[in-house]
């Protein structure tokens, strides 16, 4: 049974905050930047400073944003058009942020990412690094994906995503993802009159995803993808709190220990740094179909993917590039390190580890990926 007031308290020892406001919440449904509210967090998140926490803000709203400035009706589906909307909508949403903060006598920094900073690994240090200078300058950074220069999709799915990962990179206590809805539901209350609201759930319980809906006209991921980064940030340790964004001081009144929207509770587990990496990969070289024995055995057992558990290998790659593995139905169960090039892993795929040697002729580790290298979702 989850202890939802023990949950609750220890909302309020929390330190290293990362926020996330949605576009909905800070372009008022698409009627440009609503000013009034953004200063009304602003507010929020400086009375949290004064009071010694870190905040990290990641802050949706820019092609949004751009829309309304070049009056368009609907949200453009080509790249070149969504980039060109974020590049000027940025400009008006860093500044809007930037000079309310500076009211406060509270300076921000601006940090735009691409998937590519996450999965390379000395850009990733990088990141690090920047945002640890920010935080002990007491510097808040306001961070957004740099979308003008995305080369597959616009977003890294949903920069709820992108939140729990940066959660992860600065081993946050807390990840809050304010949005419209007042919370997690147990059933999609759009659809469902008697769905109920829930005040504690453990964020990795697969159960969640049955519960959650689809998206908004603006918001582009609906609370599947917010389960998703509650269960991204809970393998660093971090909990989530999802709550609803038009609540008077929500942030002031969560901090102080009320009860609002839905907390994600960790398990014991939590990834190391590397795995950390790791699971910031989005896109990965290659793909292992993986068996149900090597699913129980990664999932339950936390034990390395051997060859005899693969069934199909997909894409090229080389020995030690990140490559994921998925079910028989395509569902992500882990990314990896890989210890074959895929040239190899066709070869010794479903087989025993005493074939491996034979059919390589080469004598080298018998694990496909070794559980120290391997995020498990």
């Amino acid at each position: 049974m989850i202890d939802v007031v023990d949950g609750q308290r220890q909302l309020q020892a929390c330190k290293r905050i990362v926020v996330k406001i949605g576009s909905s919440l800070l372009t008022a449904n698409g009627q440009g930047l609503d000013l009034q509210a953004i200063a009304h967090w602003a507010k929020q998140i400086v009375d949290l400073h004064q009071a010694g926490h870190e905040i990290i803000l990641v802050s949706s709203g820019a092609v949004a944003e751009g829309m309304v400035r070049m009056q368009l009706p609907t949200r453009p589906t080509d790249l070149p058009s969504l980039q060109a909307c974020a590049a000027i909508g940025q400009m008006g949403l860093i500044q809007t942020w930037s000079s309310t903060l500076a009211q406060h006598q509270v300076q921000s920094a601006q940090i735009l990412l691409t998937h590519d900073d996450l999965s390379d690994r000395r850009r990733y240090l990088n990141a690090c690094d920047t945002l640890q200078h920010l935080i002990d300058w007491r510097v808040i950074p306001v961070i957004n994906e740099n979308d003008t220069v995305s080369t597959d999709e616009i977003r890294f799915g949903d920069n709820d995503t992108l939140a729990a990962m940066v959660a992860g990179q600065v081993h946050a206590d807390l990840l809050i993802i304010l949005t419209d809805q007042p919370g997690m539901f147990d059933a999609d209350p759009r659809n469902n009159p008697n769905a109920h609201l829930l005040q504690s759930v453990r964020a990795l319980d697969d159960q969640l995803f049955e519960m959650a809906g689809g998206g908004g006209k603006l918001g582009r991921g609906g609370m599947v993808t917010k389960v998703r980064a509650a269960r991204l940030a809970a393998k660093s340790g971090c909990p989530t709190l999802i709550a609803s964004g038009d609540s008077e001081n929500v942030l002031t009144r969560l901090m102080a220990g009320e009860s609002l929207g839905t907390l994600f509770l960790t398990d014991d587990d939590r990834m190391t740094a590397h795995q950390q990496w790791l699971a910031a990969h989005l896109q990965t070289a290659g793909r292992l179909v993986i068996d149900a024995g090597a699913v129980r055995a990664i999932k339950q057992q936390h034990r390395s993917l051997l060859p005899v558990g693969v069934k199909a290998v997909e894409g090229h790659f080389d020995r030690g590039d990140v490559v994921e593995c998925v079910d028989p139905t395509g569902q992500r169960i882990a990314v990896g390190r890989v210890n074959f090039s895929s040239r190899s892993a066709e070869l010794v795929k479903g087989l025993a580890s005493d074939k491996v040697f034979q059919v390589l002729g080469e004598s080298r580790s018998l694990e496909m990926i070794h559980r120290n290298h391997m995020a498990i979702y």
